[in-house]
């Protein structure tokens, strides 16, 4: 029975600490950190054309549609789904409802992306596996595969290689300040600490980590750290990838909400559930 109409979440993550261990001959950084998904983030909705145009919707202000990971990640399944069988139009309408914020380090562009290498997957009948489908993932972002594998990870190399971990299913408060980071200014910022230890997960259970991006955000973008110490009142604070989105844990969902109705208005902030498998599959199917 083929199936027209699709929606999925494409959750957010964040990353419980962020070691950078080295740095690669093509100028990627080798890293070490443990990406929890969360149960909040943005949604997609697909729907099937019976031709091979690809449209995305809504259109965004400040980023062109050739540019667009999710329009990106639709044209290259498209492009593997047509070798496959030529004769066929693979052709879909995407709208995407953003609510993670650009710049935010919670891996917003990339679990886009996944989630629409995902569901056209499924609404194309493709067959790709999880396997394929992060290969292709991996040439459009880094951080891509640990959306398509769903799992809170354990990741090394440049983030590709990744190992499942159950955590506990923490509540969370994430605060986004009012800026957009720039992920390559972080990494190319000379004051970056690139040669950590590399860590084992019972080590970094045993005796936590830290986000080795985060001094510099804090530097670079000032807003940032004033938004750290205010958090600092409630909870311990970290800096989710590259920045900007801060996030504090809490032992339940009431605790995080007390703190989110003092949020000052100038900054976005949400609370989530960290989750062991992702919101994009239904329960049961990874």
């Amino acid at each position: 029975m083929t199936q027209d109409l699709l929606s999925l979440p494409a959750p957010a993550k964040i990353n419980l600490f962020l070691h950078i261990t080295g740095r690669r001959a093509d100028g990627y950084h080798q890293l070490q950190t443990l990406f929890q998904l969360l149960d909040y983030g943005d949604q997609l909705d697909f729907r099937r054309r019976d031709d091979a145009t690809i449209t995305l919707s809504p259109a965004h202000p400040a980023i062109a549609e050739k540019n667009n990971l999710v329009y990106r990640a639709a044209k290259v399944l498209q492009q593997q789904a047509q070798r496959q069988n030529p004769e066929h139009h693979y052709g879909a309408d995407i709208h995407l409802t953003k609510r993670l914020p650009l710049g935010g380090g919670l891996g917003g562009g990339s679990s886009d992306a996944a989630t629409t290498l995902i569901g056209l997957n499924q609404l194309w009948q493709l067959g790709f596996s999880h396997k394929q489908l992060a290969t292709i993932g991996l040439k459009l972002g880094a951080d891509v595969p640990i959306f398509i594998h769903g799992r809170t990870a354990w990741a090394e190399g440049i983030g590709e290689i990744l190992s499942p971990v159950d955590m506990a299913e923490c509540w969370y408060l994430v605060l986004a300040p009012d800026v957009e980071v720039s992920t390559a200014t972080i990494f190319s910022h000379q004051q970056l600490t690139r040669d950590a230890r590399a860590i084992t997960i019972r080590a970094f259970l045993e005796q936590g980590g830290r986000n080795a991006c985060q001094p510099i955000a804090e530097k670079l973008y000032p807003e940032v750290k004033t938004a750290r110490k205010w958090l600092e009142q409630y909870a311990n604070v970290r800096m989710t990838g590259t920045g900007a989105c801060i996030f504090a844990s809490f032992e339940d969902e009431a605790q995080a909400r007390q703190v989110l109705v003092d949020v000052p208005q100038r900054w976005q902030a949400f609370v989530a559930r960290g989750v062991n498998h992702s919101p994009a599959y239904p329960s049961g199917s990874l």
